[in-house]
């Protein structure tokens, strides 16, 4: 099985890149999802970030509030640090898992969604890192549109992550993405067709 991880900055295109792979007929692994299915009251994960941050975090229900857990931990690096040392070894897990099930079960290609794939070191999961790329002005546009948060606001969590010179230097493929959705479009089907296809064959 051939495994790519996918990742890249807020609004930098990572969802849609996902999509467009689905379509062409890889599994995909949303490590979002799997970060909420750790987040699952009373699991072990669950209880280890209440031990870390208090029941203020929680929902009524005792689910964790993730947008109160994000103003936590976006406005204080040693919080941040915090949480991920609790989250990205119980996520890596459960992402060898999930990946091991697929290719058991016969799966030529699987992409894994991660925000954080580098800064988790999650990379020893995948075969290559594909890295979508975005200017800080139109990801501060699309966030805008799409969550409805304050400018500053979006650049406090651009500046909070690995910037994209980071990103690239451990990228097997950069994906642009500052045009439209054929132009993105465009540039998938011919990495499915060139690279991924030559990869399974």
């Amino acid at each position: 099985m051939f495994v790519i991880g996918l990742t890249g900055g807020i609004g930098s295109g990572k969802s849609a890149v996902t999509a467009l792979l689905g379509e062409l007929g890889a599994a995909v692994v949303d490590a979002d999802k799997v970060g909420h299915q750790a987040y699952q009251p009373h699991t072990e994960t669950w209880q280890a970030v209440v031990d870390a941050f208090g029941t203020d975090i929680l929902q009524p229900n005792e689910e964790v509030d993730r947008r109160k857990l994000g103003a936590v931990v976006f406005s204080d690096p040693k919080e941040l640090a915090r949480l991920n040392s609790i989250m990205h070894p119980r996520m890596y897990t459960m992402l060898e898992v999930q990946l091991n099930e697929m290719r058991e079960s016969g799966v030529e290609v699987a992409v894994v969604e991660a925000a954080i794939l580098i800064e988790a070191k999650w990379t020893p999961l995948v075969d290559e890192v594909w890295v979508t790329v975005a200017s800080e002005d139109t990801v501060v546009l699309r966030v805008q549109q799409r969550n409805n948060l304050a400018e500053e606001e979006i650049r406090r969590r651009i500046w909070s992550q690995l910037s994209n010179e980071e990103r690239t230097e451990h990228a097997t493929v950069v994906i642009e993405n500052n045009a439209g959705m054929q132009e993105l479009q465009d540039s998938v089907k011919e990495l499915w067709n060139n690279h991924v296809q030559g990869r399974v064959a």
